[in-house]
């Protein structure tokens, strides 16, 4: 089996149907929640939709690196995002996020084994490889977050 191919199925899973490892995904955990809960503010954490939103910001930005144009995201904007205030935006949100999400896994797939050991736009920033795999780490990270904080919010609100 190809690299590429294990690699996208490991992006799959956690964004859109797998439990492997979290027994869960972000597809799970978010569809189906309100925009008021996904909105919500507990303390000091960021929001359910801004961890969201943060997500989409680096696979959205390496889709379009893989579709052979520039790498324009840049770090510090990667909290910045209106804010959702209904729940048609957030499920268009939400439908843009699994809809990129199953690019990004099939542009992946698309790549050569020999790809992803070349330099992501140069070669500071490390391989094809390395910045996926970041990603998908990246991703649980945040998506063990975004657990923790509906929990918080649910059993304050009893919902």
């Amino acid at each position: 089996m190809k690299s590429t191919y294990e690699i996208a199925n490991r992006f799959r899973e956690i964004m859109l149907n797998g439990t492997w490892v979290a027994n869960t995904n972000y597809k799970q955990e978010l569809e189906g929640l309100s925009w008021e809960i996904a909105t919500a503010k507990y303390e000091s954490l960021n929001t359910i939709a801004v961890l969201a939103q943060h997500i989409h910001f680096y696979i959205n930005g390496l889709n379009d690196v893989f579709k052979g144009r520039s790498l324009t995201i840049k770090n510090k904007y990667s909290f910045d995002f209106a804010p959702i205030q209904s729940q048609t935006e957030w499920g268009t949100f939400l439908a843009k996020l699994w809809n990129d999400s199953e690019e990004f896994a099939s542009l992946v797939e698309q790549m050569t084994d020999e790809k992803l050991e070349d330099a992501f736009i140069v070669e500071k920033y490390g391989t094809y490889r390395r910045n996926i795999d970041v990603i998908i780490e990246h991703n649980y990270y945040h998506l063990g977050q975004i657990v923790l904080i509906k929990k918080l919010l649910l059993n304050d609100s009893k919902m």
